[in-house]
């Protein structure tokens, strides 16, 4: 977003400062045509639905006109919804995030008018509600509308259909002539053009126009979780799928590099791409994405762009995309050369309303699906064993294990022993583990003393960095990161030191993970 003109050089410096920090790389269209014209004090009509990013084109440069030393309102916005007012309001306070004197206020029916009508003594230069809302406070004399300078009509055709079109009328009358006013609209209606032509001065027009959604065979479906829930749910996401290359979207840098991270520490084999990086590195993220020594690619849209690769095979938002055309280019990545293709979106809070509005830009369905539980997993896991064993049994070539069975029967059914073998399969891994562990503690590992010199099964050659394993020790055993000793890397392998009052929960823990997308065996260092 570093393309935006400002007028005033401070206000620019805190307001750029709160983008940067939001993670937004590159404007959206509506942005693009909106911003200028705003900001050269231009009346415009834009014709964009919801998920264009129409907030930021217009709430940037209203924040910009705001008079930080005089408390009157001076920003009025117009919602035709509740949910849409806090929304806005919510955006607005993220971009004024260091202009603490800039002050904005969410006024919508269903809350306590007492609370609104506090808030507004106290000084608020800034107001966005619903049309209802806001006209009762005019007839209450608890909102003066003298001193506006700015005014934005956000999804006017809504409100329109809604029966708001006297109540806008009303309002438009109340507020100065001389004001500044932005109509945003999906559609444009007979109604829309009339309120351009009574209220506003000489308005631009800006269309940004979506391509259609020509991808028929891509399944797509929604998680609904909560904020704080999302990262665990997407792990348990990525358990239960056995898509062996996918791509996960986030909207922000800031996002792309937060969630790698996580995903790392958690042993899932990603790496993260966004406009930060030389093109160095990211020529270097893409080669072990396509030779598929990743898993998955994380990264924001602006990063993704020019990226092809026809076997993706599930794309997920882990965020909803700002601009609701990325949606339709971010699942156009998978379901490629006549293949099916999977996309998941998670939804959060407040965020069904806008995935319904993204349904009905998209024209498609998005259907509700459930976050696996440890249950389905466990269940997938024994599924995948099933078919490994029907494929083994149709390869053939068994006969001296079969010799074995049969004598095993004598004493037990062939039912009983194909579940203890298939018990012993899956806690193979733990059973190991714990015999280790219990080891551990009489052993010489030529480690520092109170440590134990740990071997991993992973090396440089798997892509694996000192990051990556301290990361994977400290987030699966709980142990401080301060704790970890020497860390050091070869081709194929790693040596560890941890400490020996530990090295019990170490084990254990991670042999139970995965780094790099590669299943660890550890071990104490003197073993091999």
């Amino acid at each position: 977003m570093k393309n935006i003109e400002f007028q005033d050089l401070n206000i620019e410096k805190n307001i750029l400062k709160a983008i940067e920090e939001m993670g937004f790389e590159a404007p959206t269209p509506i942005q693009s045509q909106a911003l200028p014209k705003l900001y050269e004090g231009k009346d415009i009509i834009g014709q964009a639905q919801t998920g264009t990013g129409k907030t930021a084109a217009f709430g940037i440069p209203m924040i910009e006109k705001v008079n930080q030393k005089d408390k009157s309102v001076q920003i009025l916005i117009l919602t035709p919804t509740r949910e849409l007012s806090m929304q806005v309001a919510d955006e607005l306070r993220k971009f004024a995030k260091y202009l603490p004197e800039t002050r904005s206020l969410a006024i919508y029916g269903g809350q306590p008018i007492e609370r609104q009508i506090k808030a507004l003594k106290q000084g608020v230069q800034i107001v966005v509600g619903t049309p209802g809302r806001i006209i009762d406070h005019i007839r209450r004399k608890t909102l003066k509308l003298d001193k506006v300078i700015g005014v934005v009509l956000d999804e006017a055709d809504q409100m329109l259909d809604m029966g708001f079109l006297e109540d806008i009328e009303t309002i438009l009358d109340t507020t100065p002539k001389d004001r500044q006013t932005a109509m945003f609209s999906a559609t444009m209606p007979r109604e829309i053009e009339n309120i351009g032509k009574k209220y506003l001065k000489s308005p631009e027009k800006i269309k940004v126009v979506h391509k259609e959604l020509t991808v028929p065979k891509i399944g797509q479906y929604y998680f609904e979780v909560k904020n704080h829930e999302k990262l665990d749910a997407l792990c348990r996401v990525l358990d239960m799928e056995e898509s062996e290359l996918g791509m996960i979207f986030c909207r922000t840098k800031k996002g792309v590099d937060e969630l790698v991270e996580s995903l790392q520490s958690r042993g899932h084999s990603v790496e993260g791409l966004h406009g930060d990086l030389k093109q160095s590195q990211r020529d270097r993220v893409m080669k072990k994405f396509r030779d598929g020594i990743i898993d998955f690619l994380v990264a924001t849209d602006v990063a993704a762009r020019g990226i092809d690769v026809d076997d993706v095979e599930l794309v997920i938002n882990y965020d909803i995309p700002e601009d609701f055309e990325y949606y339709v280019h971010r699942i156009g990545r998978t379901g490629r050369a006549g293949r099916t293709g999977l996309a998941y979106t998670f939804v959060a809070g407040r965020q069904l309303r806008t995935l319904k509005a993204l349904e009905t830009y998209a024209k498609t369905k998005i259907k509700r699906k459930n976050i696996p539980t440890i249950n389905d997993i466990a269940e997938k896991q024994r599924e995948t064993i099933a078919k490994n064993i029907v494929a083994t049994i149709e390869k053939g070539g068994i006969a001296e294990y079969t010799n074995f069975v049969e004598k095993l029967s004598e004493d037990h059914s062939s039912i009983d022993i194909a579940a203890a073998l298939l018990k012993l399969m899956i806690n193979k891994n733990e059973e190991e583990s714990i015999e280790a562990a219990e080891d551990v503690a009489s052993k010489d590992t030529g480690a520092e003393p109170g440590m134990v010199r740990m071997f991993l099964n992973i090396g440089k050659k798997h892509g694996a960095t000192p990051g990556n394993i301290l990361g994977a020790i400290t987030g699966e055993s709980g142990i401080e990161g301060n704790m970890v000793g020497v860390i050091d890397i070869f081709d194929k392998f790693t040596f560890v030191e941890v400490p020996e009052k530990h090295a019990n929960k170490v084990l254990t823990a991670m042999n139970k993970n995965r780094i790099k997308g590669r299943k660890i065996n550890m071990e104490p260092a003197n073993k091999r």
